[in-house]
């Protein structure tokens, strides 16, 4: 599903009016011009059928007035992105501007209705981290000048701005300490979609590390989990992953995964590390306290929000989009797992 840029033009041919009526109508002259009420109305429910954005939101984008940002994450109740809304929204209020924030759950038609609702808001710029598979929505972004930044996730070849970590080599840092504790049976267990960069990236040092290494690897090693399911608890195929490829260490491309890992090994009565390894990407709070302590990539969300911010707040003193990329380093953290 695209955003399909609809112009006055196209309301004006919908409705066989002239562009300057429905200009007047939607810009409130309608009145003062003399023009009929239910002509009026008719253009009014038109461009609201053709979800028609007017061009002034775009001239308030640039123009930075409303003092507010749009923040759109993938799902708000992974505790990274919670955190990243957090430090995001710290950043932002500390130079007067406040956050609408937004979760797309995974959704690319939702992501789509969340980004016009952004718009229709008047925000001055937005950050998202989007769930789109393809980067037409976010090139239009660009072209009509809307100040933004994608955080976590990007498009290839898509010039915008980025702030993110070097996933692919995190990834790979993991299994190489798998390797060197003797693993060659490692498990790879990620999500769906499957096409989103940082996913791809964190499947690609998982590979890169085991070439290296001269491991084969087959598709028993790898398993993506539908999104749905992992929000609704159900690890049914987590478990049949562990009983037939019966890995020796799994590594998960989040943290969410990782405590449904948890739970199947436990009651598979399977315990970490002793009958199999873990080691998972985004460290939380709560991995300190469990049993075992789990092992983990800690992103650096403080400075994650940080550059962010900056970023979007550049483009909206100086009216540039700039085009910047951003990549920070990761932390891989051994506990007991």
């Amino acid at each position: 599903m695209k955003i399909k840029k609809v112009t006055i033009a196209d309301i004006a041919n919908e409705l066989s009016v002239s562009k300057t009526l429905v200009s007047l109508v939607l810009n409130g002259k309608g009145d003062s011009t003399s023009i009929n009420k239910n002509t009026q109305q008719k253009v009014i429910n038109k461009a609201k059928e053709l979800k028609y954005i007017p061009n002034q939101v775009a001239r308030g984008l640039r123009m930075g007035k409303t003092k507010t940002l749009g923040l759109l994450v993938a799902d708000i109740s992974n505790p990274f992105f919670a955190r990243i809304t957090r430090t995001i929204e710290h950043y932002a209020e500390k130079e007067g501007y406040s956050l609408i924030v937004c979760s797309s759950d995974e959704d690319k038609d939702r992501e789509i209705r969340l980004i016009n609702m952004l718009l229709n808001r008047q925000v001055d710029g937005i950050i998202m981290t989007s769930t789109l598979d393809n980067p037409d929505i976010i090139i239009q972004l660009v072209a009509d000048k809307v100040p933004m930044v994608l955080m976590d996730r990007y498009f290839e070849g898509v010039e915008t701005n980025y702030v993110g970590v070097d996933n692919r080599d995190a990834s790979k840092n993991a299994i190489k300490h798998f390797i060197k504790n003797g693993h060659t049976n490692i498990g790879l267990i990620t999500l769906t979609p499957g096409y989103i960069s940082s996913l791809m990236d964190r499947k690609q040092g998982y590979i890169d590390a085991m070439y290296e290494a001269d491991l084969t690897i087959t598709e028993k090693n790898f398993l993506e989990i539908d999104y749905e399911n992992l929000k609704n608890k159900d690890y049914s195929t987590i478990k049949s992953f562990i009983t037939n490829s019966k890995p020796t260490s799994i590594f998960t491309t989040n943290n969410s995964i990782a405590i449904g890992c948890m739970e199947v090994l436990r009651k598979l009565k399977l315990s970490i590390p002793e009958d199999i390894s873990l080691i998972t990407f985004d460290d939380v709070e709560l991995f300190k306290f469990t049993s075992p302590a789990l092992s983990s990539i800690a992103q650096p969300i403080e400075d994650i929000g940080k550059q962010t911010v900056s970023i979007i707040l550049e483009q909206l003193k100086t009216g540039n989009l700039i085009n910047k990329r951003k990549v920070l380093n990761t932390k891989l953290i051994i506990r007991d797992s």
